[in-house]
């Protein structure tokens, strides 16, 4: 049995994200969802309990898609899980030299090998630092997100004005 590990921030998951997990889950038996906080990263909009509980939401459908929240090394958690392969997306161009070098070092600490999935071009755009960019303006988000993240920008934001 095949299972993989896709890690992020998902600060917030937006389509691209879910683009790569419904992708992943079609070529893994088994593929885990790790939501982690990255301390290289700004202060996150939702909390680590909140993005877990949203990416899970938006995955439901999928049956074999498993979400955890973690804070360690993916390798070091992609080994508790037993996961043969790390799943990374890539937009652009642009992400593949940093994404090269993080497979590189985990395959070089635990053997674990990283498959990219590319995103289409209908969501290569869309990023997490500029969806939450454009919500804290205001702005809407509702067709770069699942409804279920929306409407979380949507509460969030009108209860701080």
């Amino acid at each position: 049995m095949a299972t993989a590990i896709f890690p992020g921030s998902f600060d917030p998951i937006h389509n691209g994200h879910l683009e790569v997990i419904e992708r992943a889950c079609k070529i893994f038996d088994k593929l885990f969802v790790a939501v982690l906080r990255n301390p290289q990263k700004a202060e996150p909009v939702f909390q680590i309990d909140e993005r877990t509980e949203m990416v899970k939401d938006c995955v439901c459908h999928l049956g074999n898609v498993e979400v955890v929240a973690m804070s360690v090394l993916v390798v070091d958690l992609a080994r508790s899980l037993r996961a043969d392969v790390i799943v990374r997306g890539l937009r652009a161009v642009s992400d593949f030299e940093s994404e090269l070098q993080m497979a590189q070092m985990n395959n070089h600490l635990s053997g674990i090998e990283t498959l990219f999935v590319p995103t289409g071009s209908a969501h290569s755009f869309i990023s997490s630092r500029l969806i939450r960019e454009i919500a804290r303006f205001g702005g809407d988000v509702s067709g770069f997100v699942p409804s279920i993240v929306a409407k979380r920008f949507e509460v969030k934001f009108n209860a701080q004005t």
